[in-house]
């Protein structure tokens, strides 16, 4: 992955960045500004250090490449192979170093080595089948001739801007050592054309004004092509990331099931198995004294039967919190309805649903619109709420809203924080937006995946 980071990029212009009063604070529009910031002259070391780098990884790519291939028909061009995709991405490493202190791109590193046993031979494997590798060969083959262009496109128009600008503090040097009146527009064997009255010289300033204001936004341009290229080809690909990704959720679905294993236990263990037990013992009683004093016993077995109640309703809360039955047999409609009777403060529910969402996400959404009320429940001291659960496109969308306190946030690592990571693993987001004094509105957006033949 790859972000732009920095005082002069487009994050400091935003409400409540730290950089959004000094964005503010300038009077300078811009574009004037452009050609004395730091992120300019940033960029314009960039392209300067690209030319001889380039030609350094060219050169070395190519000979080493050659080489390789020259010998494959001994056994030494597999590991000379090997060695020059193992230096272009040591180059590579370079290239992203560079990239994020003058560019400010920060470019994750690429997927690494993947080898099943040790050796040289399982080693020289791993990196010619890594495409990581032979992304960093095509960089260094297509650097430099872009780097060529941007040098002298950079260097010309740059030294033009400036030296136009400054030519009103230079001119005097052609009449003094030159023998001419100025800059040299037009010459002929008859006539001749110089900018040496007051006037050409201002137009000229003006002109290499143009020209210097222009300068910072073409390189930027051309730095935008680098940018790609070392997003593109220096960083992780996108199945790459997306393994790393599944890789991580995998991990968050593995710690919720044991979470939720370890719940399911201590509430069995510490909730229905100890009511069991004693109700085991309260009957064993009674059963003893059935003969010496029935109205004791009678007693005992009424007693008893409130414990089997209570027991009974622990069970059929525990399988609530396991997955309802009224969410198998009628749907989320009636599953959140029956969830919101229980809350403490009036919900509405809205279902707008055609057909029902597969059996796992109907799961997710159940779930996370229920621990959504616990929290309005428990923190929001609230008076009503609303639960809104439609479709679009390929997406499950659902939304609880309450006029509580406010203040809720995702990243304070609070029960929203797990919901959000557990709805990432499976491709779903989590947006909370709760001003302190409220209300609090929650979007969470699950994929659609339509219910097959139960």
């Amino acid at each position: 992955m790859a972000r732009d980071y920095g005082q002069d990029d487009g994050l400091d212009a935003m409400p409540g960045h730290p950089g959004a009063a000094e964005e503010r604070g300038h009077r300078l529009p811009a574009a004037l500004r452009a050609p004395v910031e730091g992120r300019t002259w940033r960029e314009l070391g960039y392209v300067l250090l690209s030319l001889p780098i380039s030609i350094l990884l060219f050169v070395y790519a190519v000979t080493m490449v050659s080489l390789g291939a020259g010998l494959l028909v001994t056994f030494l061009g597999v590991p000379v192979l090997a060695a020059a995709l193992v230096g272009c991405r040591g180059f590579g490493a370079v290239e992203r170093a560079r990239a994020r202190g003058l560019l400010r791109l920060e470019v994750a590193e690429p997927e690494p080595l993947r080898m099943k046993r040790q050796g040289f031979m399982a080693w020289t494997g791993a990196v010619l089948k890594s495409g990581a590798s032979w992304r960093a060969l095509l960089y260094a083959v297509l650097q430099l001739p872009w780097a060529v262009l941007s040098f002298v496109v950079t260097v010309n128009v740059w030294l033009l801007g400036w030296s136009l600008l400054t030519y009103p503090l230079w001119f005097w040097v052609f009449p003094m050592y030159a023998g001419q009146g100025g800059i040299q527009v037009y010459g002929d064997e008859h006539h001749r054309i110089y900018l040496d009255n007051p006037l050409e010289i201002t137009v000229t300033a003006l002109v290499g004004l143009l020209f210097t204001l222009a300068t910072p936004w073409i390189v930027r341009a051309l730095t935008m092509v680098d940018r790609l290229m070392v997003h593109g080809l220096l960083g992780p690909s996108r199945l790459a990331t997306r393994v790393v990704e599944l890789e991580s959720d995998r991990g968050v679905v593995v710690d919720t099931a044991a979470a939720d294993l370890r719940r399911i236990e201590r509430d069995l263990h510490d909730g229905a198995q100890a009511r069991l037990v004693a109700l085991a013992m309260d009957l064993g009683l009674a059963k003893e004294k059935l003969r010496e004093d029935p109205q004791v016993a009678a007693r005992m077995v009424d007693e008893a039967h409130g414990e089997v109640k209570t027991a009974l309703r622990e069970l059929r809360d525990l399988a609530r919190g396991i997955h309802p039955a009224v969410l198998t047999d009628r749907g989320l409609d009636a599953a959140l309805s029956a969830v919101a009777s229980r809350c403490t403060v009036p919900v509405q529910v809205e279902v707008d649903l055609m057909e029902r969402p597969a059996p796992a996400i109907e799961g997710i959404a159940y779930f996370t619109v229920s621990e959504l009320l616990q929290n309005v429940s428990k923190h929001a001291r609230a008076t009503w709420a609303a639960v809104e659960v439609w479709r679009t496109d390929n997406r499950l969308m659902l939304q609880v809203v309450d006029n509580g306190v406010g203040g809720a946030d995702v990243s304070g690592g609070s029960g929203l924080s797990g919901l959000a990571e557990r709805l990432d693993a499976v491709d779903g987001i989590l947006v909370v937006d709760s001003p302190a004094g409220g209300p609090t509105r929650v979007t969470a957006e699950l994929p659609w995946r339509a219910e097959r033949t139960r």
